[in-house]
């Protein structure tokens, strides 16, 4: 897909991965809705990315919040032509002392969030000829971590989800694709449900153990905009 000039939505682009995706995205000439609970962070980043980008304040666990969010998209530019899911939480912890609360929690916000957000725009985008669906899901969901396992398993059903769709929807011109992050330079860990693994990784001084390899949110961004214009199915870093 050619970017310049698209209706892109991203959903957790207050910051971290998703406002990296923003940045890459204004820089292509999209048009960008960006959505997150922050309102304060969103609306500073909708300013300083210009060319009529909107905030929309949105709990990605909240159907009446996306379907608000995706009402507000059509109203202003009639179209939706990209959605990148990016929204999510982390949850640390062995198997055994998983809390159940908290793992609804970051279900409804990983996996239920990005199924009713696609629901409603690829009606819209099927009326348009086309679009593109970008799922942020992770390296996790492609193994098997310890203290990883719930927050994993939410992951491997976003795959499932995704690539099923992918299948559905290509008569559609309708192209669903997920990219794998490994460890990102975010504050993941901070915001995670759990006892902590990590420092915060946007601390300056935060210093990967010995032979962990760590990208940058930029570095992801940049890899989900090469999987926009390519179309593959899946992109790893």
């Amino acid at each position: 897909m050619i970017i310049n000039d698209k209706v892109a939505v991203v959903t957790g682009a207050s910051e971290g991965i998703g406002k990296a995706i923003a940045e890459a995205l204004a820089a292509k000439g999209a048009k960008l809705v960006l959505a997150a609970r922050n309102e304060e962070r969103l609306a500073e980043l909708a300013q300083a990315l210009g060319n009529g980008a909107i905030a929309v304040r949105a709990d990605m666990t909240s159907e009446a919040d996306i379907r608000n969010l995706m009402d507000r998209v059509l109203a202003i530019h009639g179209r939706i032509d990209i959605l990148v899911n990016n929204a999510g939480q982390g949850l640390y912890g062995p198997i055994e002392s998983v809390d159940l609360d908290q793992y609804r929690k970051i279900f409804a916000l990983n996996v239920a969030g990005p199924l009713y957000a696609m629901k409603l725009a690829i009606p819209q985008m099927r009326a348009e000829g086309g679009g593109a669906i970008i799922n942020v899901s992770s390296r996790v969901s492609k193994n098997y971590y310890p203290m990883l396992g719930a927050y994993a398993s939410t992951k491997y059903a976003l795959n499932a989800l995704s690539l099923t769709a992918r299948k559905e929807l290509e008569k559609d011109h309708i192209i669903v694709s997920v990219i794998h992050p490994k460890m990102t330079a975010t504050n993941f860990g901070k915001n995670a449900f759990g006892p902590r693994m990590h420092e915060d990784r946007g601390a300056q001084d935060f210093t990967p153990p010995p032979g962990m390899e760590v990208d940058t949110a930029e570095q992801v961004a940049e890899k989900t905009i090469a999987l926009i214009e390519s179309g593959e199915a899946e992109a790893e870093l």
